[in-house]
């Protein structure tokens, strides 16, 4: 009898067992695109068109050991590979590494998200790296190559700091570094300039930290101006607080261009929204408009919008591969506007 019992509760828990089994798959989410690479892991894509070809400049994700923390420790990047395509779909070419930290004289740690830019036969690749003194700062490195390798200045951009810089050229062939990332990206910690590492975190009834930008001098490697803050306001003109983290900015500053409109593009990081505001210059203000894509597999979420034979689209990163925040992988897919120039929110899974 014994026996007989204890069959029917295994057969039960099997069944029990089986049940959230099946409610767990059947909840998975299906990716509406794959990876463009598996050899290595990377994210934070950004993605031009130099000459007629598709180049995608990503973090190089690697297993560091460190232990993860809400300043991004685990992070922990090294170096940088660039990819290439010659259409959407078609063959990924890693070009292997581009840029080591081992070769940037005033480095400390982390290489995070970069951007590059093509100018008269040079490009110019952006990135942000922690000094010595563990501040993040903004390196340039040049190449006569989109793809590589670059040699980095010996210093990094005077009056740079934080992450994540997105380079813009305007309409008129002016050039503009997007900067800054809360939390682990530091941008919290500057006042006027002026670095303090006892600085906390905006409480929920204070302002939203804010953006920055800096118009580039003619050599690609300088600021041409002092470094400003760009406003993100809500419908109504207001700006955001801490409290509204589904809307204001965290990092991954993004800008393009869409039948005259300047589109500020960035994720809000703790809520994993990318989000999108609009402008008609490159300073802003901007005005909140909404959603781009929704919130991916992963913590991070970092985008960058391109247009590719009068198609636009959408670069980010999830988890597919690894399901692991730090090990990422990057991938695309088609964005869409409507008629009145807003944009049709992505979802990544089916």
């Amino acid at each position: 009898m014994t026996h007989f019992i204890f069959c029917r509760l295994l057969i039960g828990f099997l069944l029990l067992a089986s049940f959230f089994s099946g409610t767990a798959q059947s909840k998975k989410r299906i990716p509406v695109s794959q990876p463009l690479i598996s050899n290595i892991y990377t994210a934070d894509p950004s993605a031009h068109v130099f000459n007629g070809k598709i180049y995608i400049y990503p973090s190089h994700d690697i297993e560091s050991g460190i232990p993860e923390n809400d300043n991004g420790d685990h992070f922990d990047m090294r170096d940088y590979h660039i990819l290439s395509m010659d259409s959407i779909g078609g063959k990924v070419t890693d070009h292997g590494v581009a840029l080591d930290k081992k070769d940037i004289a005033w480095a400390g740690r982390q290489l995070w998200a970069p951007d590059a830019a093509y100018k008269n036969g040079t490009c110019y690749l952006y990135f942000p790296l922690k000094d010595k003194q563990d501040i993040f700062r903004i390196g340039v490195a040049t190449s006569k190559k989109p793809t590589g390798p670059f040699k980095a200045e010996p210093m990094p951009i005077k009056g740079s700091y934080s992450i994540d810089p997105c380079v813009f050229k305007d309409k008129d062939g002016s050039y503009y570094l997007y900067f800054g990332g809360i939390w682990g990206g530091q941008l919290q910690r500057w006042k006027n300039g002026v670095y303090d590492s006892t600085t906390p975190l905006r409480k929920a009834d204070e302002p939203a930290v804010l953006p920055k930008i800096a118009r580039l001098s003619a050599d690609m490697k300088s600021f041409a101006e002092p470094v400003k803050e760009i406003q993100i306001l809500d419908e109504n003109g207001k700006p955001f607080l801490e409290a509204n983290n589904g809307k204001r900015f965290f990092e991954a500053a993004w800008m393009h261009l869409y039948k005259g409109n300047y589109y500020f593009s960035y994720s809000t990081g703790d809520t994993h929204n990318i989000c999108y505001a609009m402008g008609d210059n490159p300073y802003g203000p901007f005005t909140y408009k909404g959603i781009i894509l929704k919130p991916v597999d992963g913590w991070t979420s970092h985008e960058s919008i391109v247009e590719i034979k009068d198609r636009w689209y959408i670069f980010y990163h999830d988890v597919q591969l690894s399901g692991k925040t730090y090990l990422r992988n990057v991938k695309v897919t088609e964005l869409k506007y409507r008629k009145d120039g807003s944009i049709i929110p992505v979802d990544a899974y089916k």
